[in-house]
């Protein structure tokens, strides 16, 4: 509880025309149980009039020096301090504003791909990427729904040493490059500038195999950019031929790939190698085909790995006692220790053999 306020008597100093001082009021701290004792700043000046200011330094009377830089600043990364428009981020709906986080994405994976260094430690680094919530295999129903919600990208656990830094960095670039597609989105954006960043969203998508990303930006482009400033030949087969993919290989809908495929008037032999091998399950021709198309296409082709495997195994199983071991892993594309640790084989290795059943004895 505060006292009255008092007036008291200020001894003579060096301040000129000084003549007392205020104190608005003393009262004991409730938490402290001390007394403590305010004192007004103010004081009048006889000479000119007016009411001047001054501060009293807790150090005897010492102004400090300059400000205290104790805290050190914080780095702000440039494409994490953008938010999502969809989370009411307003400012990538500029399109001068998109046009530079776009060169600064580009920048981050050309920063990334040169610390790489050759192409299959990029390759290698890309392979690391994986989706939070796995995809099932191709004896699953078709998946014509999309998940509500999208699953965060996670890393893999790496060694400390193992180029951490840069999966963090890629992470980044893909969170970034949502940012940029919804930014276009919400401005209704249809141009040159749009379609090439589209092209690189989905392009770099499939490279780390985010369907989350690369499927609704392929429809995207094909639907409603397309239409408004049409695609490249070229460019029309290659986005047509990575949706026929998506559906074979992903969702295990042939039927739709098929539909896909003579709606847009596809014409790639590869692509129709890779339905053929897989309404047939020949093995043979879809690795075949696999090490003959390029890294995009393999990519997509990777989902539906799993399901051929074990389509292999069981055509081997029934058709065969013995196999030799090379045999084995090129009809699967697999090696041996990959085939008893992931796929459950039971079978037995005799030297470069592998005995799959016995036959009874009479």
């Amino acid at each position: 509880m505060s006292g009255p306020r008092l007036e008291m008597p200020f001894a003579p100093g060096p301040a000129k025309g000084i003549t007392s001082v205020r104190w608005t009021g003393g009262g004991r701290h409730e938490h402290l149980g001390c007394t403590v004792v305010k004192v007004d700043n103010t004081v009048p000046s006889l000479q000119y009039g007016t009411v001047r200011k001054f501060s009293m330094s807790a150090r005897g009377g010492r102004a400090t020096s300059g400000p205290w830089n104790r805290l050190k600043p914080a780095n702000f990364d440039p494409l994490e301090s953008i938010g999502l428009p969809s989370k009411g981020d307003a400012r990538l709906l500029d399109f001068k504003a998109q046009e530079r986080y776009y060169t600064k994405i580009v920048e981050r994976y050309m920063a990334f791909c040169s610390d790489a260094g050759r192409g299959d430690e990029l390759l290698r680094r890309l392979a690391r990427m994986e989706i939070s919530r796995e995809t099932t295999g191709r004896n699953d129903k078709p998946q014509r729904v999309m998940a509500a919600t999208t699953p965060d990208l996670a890393l893999k656990t790496l060694p400390a040493d193992n180029g951490a830094s840069g999966q963090r960095d890629l992470t980044t670039i893909m969170m970034s490059m949502r940012k940029l597609r919804e930014g276009i989105v919400a401005s209704n954006r249809v141009d040159t500038f749009s379609i090439q960043a589209y092209i690189f969203c989905i392009r770099l998508s499939i490279l780390v195999k985010h369907m989350e990303s690369y499927q609704p930006a392929i429809l995207h482009l094909l639907k409603r950019m397309h239409p408004v400033q049409q695609l490249t030949k070229t460019e029309l087969q290659e986005f047509v031929g990575y949706l026929v993919l998506d559906l074979a290989c992903r969702q295990n809908d042939l039927a739709e790939a098929h539909a896909i495929r003579h709606k847009w008037g596809l014409k790639d032999a590869k692509v129709d190698a890779i339905l053929r091998s897989l309404a047939h399950d020949n093995y043979f021709l879809f690795w075949k085909v696999k090490r003959s198309v390029d890294g995009h296409k393999a990519k997509l082709m990777e989902f539906a790995e799993d399901g051929v495997k074990r389509q292999t195994l069981k055509c081997l199983g029934r058709s065969y006692l013995n196999i030799d071991l090379p045999s084995l892993e090129q009809y699967t594309n697999t090696g041996w220790p990959s085939l008893t640790r992931d796929c459950g084989v039971g079978w037995q290795l005799e030297g470069t053999k592998v005995i799959i059943r016995k036959p009874k004895t009479k």
